[in-house]
């Protein structure tokens, strides 16, 4: 991260004492080291949104009323916004079975999305790259396994390459591109856009926070602070927005994908 100098400001003559806000912001020395495995701030972040999401709904669900309490209730609420907005939406009733799995992707991605606003963490777990890829590879695991269980291995080669209804010809340029984009793009995109969204937001939020500090010190500077302190409150609250965006939209692609998979293959 960036060492700072408390008595240094940008009017007062002072520089960044290190440098500027990068990729090197994103990088954790081992907090410890458990059975050989170095254990850094994302790692234990993970580990205790997991923990978090799992405590919550097994507090909620493990002795479920008729009549919920507000606990149970707000559970429920959570539980059926990805059952019925999601999965049922997407995928129709051929979605239940996967509810479970979408369910676990929107709160774990939700949570590790909120980290950056959480005092003390203040770090958005999905912002380094192997989380997102991870992600999306058990997606991506996912989406295969359906797709050759339902059609079995011609239809699900068919289904991932060869769109219905659509003249001859045409495949000879749109089988290759399908095969591509069903393979390789897909997950590719599903764990860039996650992580993109989430880098690129933390160091917005990093930046001005840092710049508000560095311009106190005299008359002009102080106004340019309130000015860059407005923007990392206004950005801080735009930030909220799109970590549950993304969720969602993780989510929402992960059943679309399933989708496809359990459709028959002509």
């Amino acid at each position: 991260m960036l060492a700072l100098k408390v008595d240094c400001h940008l009017f007062q003559g002072c520089g960044f004492a290190e440098s500027a806000p990068g990729v090197h912001s994103f990088f954790f020395k081992p907090i410890a080291t458990v059975a050989g495995v170095e254990l850094t701030k994302p790692m234990l972040l993970a580990v205790l949104g997991s923990a978090l999401i799992i405590g919550f709904f097994w507090a909620a669900f493990a002795k479920p009323k008729v009549v919920p309490g507000k606990f149970q209730m707000i559970a429920e609420v959570l539980y059926d916004f990805v059952r019925k907005g999601i999965a049922r939406e997407v995928m129709g009733k051929k979605g239940e079975p996967f509810v479970p799995l979408l369910v676990s992707l929107f709160f774990f991605v939700w949570m590790m999305n909120l980290w950056a606003l959480i005092p003390l963490a203040q770090f958005p777990v999905t912002s380094v790259i192997g989380y997102p890829v991870a992600l999306a590879l058990i997606v991506w695991v996912t989406y295969m396994t359906v797709t050759f269980k339902t059609n079995g291995f011609v239809g699900g080669v068919r289904n991932l390459c060869v769109p219905s209804g659509l003249p001859k010809p045409i495949y000879v340029i749109l089988t290759p591109i399908e095969f591509v984009s069903n393979i390789f793009v897909r997950p590719f995109t599903l764990a860039v856009r996650l992580f993109a969204n989430m880098f690129a937001g933390h160091i917005l939020i990093l930046i001005f926070t840092i710049a508000t500090w560095y311009m106190l010190g005299t008359v002009l500077g102080t106004v340019y602070a309130s000015a860059s302190f407005a923007l990392t409150l206004i950005i801080t609250v735009f930030e909220m927005f799109i970590q549950a965006l993304q969720a969602y939209v993780f989510t929402v692609l992960t059943a679309t994908y399933l989708s496809q998979a359990l459709e028959e293959a002509h």
